[in-house]
């Protein structure tokens, strides 16, 4: 049976240009789902499940919530609360899945496509640690070619060392055989950190999760890990500290993870 759902083998890379240089960059993997297919890939897959505890699962709480059963019916929520309908259209999820039961996902993407199977829109699930995440929308008008870009306000508490009133300028282009996926961080019209996501295309089988298993052991353990390092070595070099509760003002329209 042929899937749309896959596999990418990704480089992760961070740059922050100012006040002080920082960069950083490490591997990892993520699945590209097909939302429609999850039950048939839960039923396919012997390390793969959904709901329930196996070496790879996918939980619907842990991703935005609109008061749907299941993460399409979020989604498609989501988008028509802001004029967005694709009717039965795919929704092809970015992401981690819980490995041994955990999960952190600093960014999920939606590509979303009409039932003609164009790109209509992208979302932008942005999480941070303190199990808040939040949706950026990227529409039709944003879209370039199998692409959208947009600048946003944040508004929302990722790092301690950005602002909160920064913008995100995102730059996500349709995976297909390659991924590319760009972030950048402005300040009053100053470009002053760079991130991106790249990756090659793999076919998801339990052979390539078993692989992946091994080669990136404990991966979503070791996110988490290497954003509280990224933020010691920061810290260390100086770089101005703001706390959650610094402006509540500034953060809208985010979710609670611990809530659902």
């Amino acid at each position: 049976m042929n899937m749309n759902s896959c596999l990418y083998e990704c480089d992760v890379m961070h740059y922050r240009m100012e006040p002080v240089k920082n960069r950083f960059a490490y591997k990892v993997f993520m699945f590209y789902l097909d939302l429609d297919e999850i039950d048939s890939i839960a039923r396919r897959f012997r390390l793969i499940s959904r709901g329930v505890f196996n070496l790879f699962s996918f939980r619907e709480e842990d991703h935005l919530h609109y008061g749907g059963a299941t993460v399409r019916e979020n989604i498609t929520q989501f988008l028509a609360s802001r004029g967005v309908d694709i009717g039965r259209g795919r929704i092809m999820l970015l992401t981690h899945l819980r490995m041994l039961g955990y999960v952190f996902n600093p960014v999920s993407f939606y590509f979303c496509f009409n039932e003609a199977g164009d790109p209509v829109a992208a979302v932008a699930e942005v999480g941070n640690t303190f199990h808040e995440q939040k949706g950026y929308l990227l529409d039709a008008s944003c879209r370039q070619g199998d692409s959208f870009q947009q600048r946003v306000a944040k508004n929302f508490y990722v790092s301690p060392f950005i602002d909160l009133d920064a913008e995100f300028d995102f730059r996500l282009h349709v995976p297909d055989d390659n991924l590319r996926v760009l972030i950048d961080d402005y300040k009053e019209g100053r470009k002053f950190f760079l991130s991106s996501l790249t990756g090659r295309r793999t076919a998801l089988s339990d052979r390539r999760l078993a692989w992946y298993a091994l080669s990136f052991p404990f991966l979503t353990l070791k996110i988490i890990f290497l954003i509280h390092w990224q933020a010691l070595v920061l810290r260390i070099k100086g770089l101005t500290y703001w706390r959650k509760a610094d402006h509540p003002e500034l953060q809208e329209e985010m979710q609670d993870v611990r809530n659902r």
